[in-house]
């Protein structure tokens, strides 16, 4: 808890805790009315399709401006944008004038300022407490993350109840507000990543060559990409199984939404107080199998009590997933690349959670949304055991990559400028 005596870690904290819980509420209270407009499982995917499309597109990009710009300067930006998005919906929503396209073209607008938020806020952590902070410091931005994520849907689910759709809607944009007013107290030092006079593309290409030399590095995209493409994507079909197959309203099924970070308050709690904790791949890839392993049984559970706890059970593997990817990312990562490599995270995270959620909206509009996540479950769990065989996630601890890595990166830029 030590972390916590730095003043500046505390305001991003707050930060991450206020955009975490208008994030939740938003996919919460948009899923939902989606649902509600069409009751078809497809466009309900649609909603996480098109949140993460941006990804893709933005990260790495946005990875190297955390690396050359000021990321307080790019995360108050980001912040404005998801600002003045939530404005335009309340204002379609008190006209009622909402239609599907307009809320998919919303949550690709906060896609694009979720790619830009993550590589500036995780690398700026890094910055604030050190190295040998980090994974308490993680850890506690993940039971941050998990707050968040429990209040979100929570407060959703009964907003919507209470107040209806524009009421619950409103709420976020006060949130979004308040977090925008925060963020002008942030104090973040200057990145020491890559220099503006270096090519974009030059840039991204060294990213990527580091990751084809780093076998750790490789494991732990690989286990991402099986994860937010077969695994994540089951939390976005909530409300489908909430209302049909539970028979619940929008207060349950808000509160089912928020199950998972119940036990991924608890995991987070855990990891944050642990010392010397050598093996961070081993808790990785571990939490990727319980999540899995909850996913298989949540969807068929026949109780909402019973798919409460096993969510809440999965969520204690998600905790360990969460922490040790950003952990792992860093510490396997010399300090000129951290922001293009959390870009590069951010990525595979965007180019596997759309495909993953539009193959399950699929499967479900064929089959069931229960035979669709659970056939995703299954192969995930078979996908993770290249990842123990093959890589040394599981079997080695992650080092810090010597000083000469990052000094060997100045040679070639050196060099690149001589020959030009």
């Amino acid at each position: 808890m030590s972390v916590f005596l730095e003043a500046d870690f505390r305001t991003i904290w707050c930060v991450g805790a206020l955009s975490e819980m208008a994030r939740w509420m938003e996919q919460l209270v948009l899923s939902l009315l989606i649902w509600h407009l069409t009751h078809a499982p497809l466009p309900l995917a649609l909603v996480l399709v098109f949140n993460n499309l941006p990804r893709p597109l933005c990260s790495p990009f946005a990875g190297l401006l955390a690396d050359r710009l000021s990321r307080r300067r790019i995360l108050i930006g980001a912040q404005l944008l998801n600002t003045v998005t939530t404005l335009g919906v309340l204002g379609l929503l008190m006209l009622e004038r909402i239609q599907p396209w307009q809320v998919f073209l919303a949550v690709s607008l906060q896609g694009v300022v979720k790619s830009l938020e993550d590589p500036s806020r995780r690398t700026a952590i890094l910055d604030l407490v050190g190295a040998a902070r980090l994974v308490n410091a993680l850890s506690l931005e993940v039971l941050n993350n998990t707050i968040g994520k429990m209040l979100g849907p929570l407060i959703g689910g009964v907003l919507i109840e209470t107040v209806g759709f524009p009421g619950a809607y409103g709420c976020v944009l006060a949130v979004h507000a308040a977090t925008l007013g925060l963020m002008t107290r942030l104090r973040i030092p200057p990145s020491q990543g890559a220099r503006s006079g270096e090519p974009v593309w030059h840039s991204l290409a060294m990213a990527v060559r580091y990751v084809l030399q780093s076998p750790m590095l490789r494991g732990l995209l690989y286990v991402t990409m099986v994860m937010n493409a077969l695994a994540f994507p089951t939390r976005q079909f909530i409300p489908a199984i909430g209302s049909e197959s539970l028979g619940v309203g929008a207060g349950l099924v808000g509160l089912l939404a928020a199950a998972e970070s119940f036990g991924q308050l608890v995991g987070a709690g855990v990891i944050a107080c642990t010392r010397q904790l050598r093996y961070h791949g081993r808790v990785f890839v571990g939490g990727s199998v319980i999540v899995l392993l909850m996913v298989l049984l949540f969807v068929r559970a026949p109780w909402y009590a019973l798919a409460f706890t096993l969510l809440a059970l999965g969520g204690c593997g998600q905790a360990g997933f969460s922490t040790m990817q950003s952990t792992i990312t860093m510490l396997a990562t010399p300090p000129t690349m951290r922001g293009r490599m959390m870009g590069l995270l951010s990525f595979c995270i965007g180019l596997a959670t759309p495909l993953g959620t539009l193959e399950i909206g699929v499967l479900a509009a064929t089959f069931t949304v229960q035979h669709a996540i659970g056939v995703n479950a299954l192969v995930g769990l078979l996908l993770l055991v290249p990842a123990v065989a093959l890589t040394p996630l599981v079997w080695q601890c992650v080092s810090q990559p010597p000083l000469m890595v990052a000094e060997g990166e100045s040679v070639a830029r050196r060099r690149g400028t001589e020959e030009a």
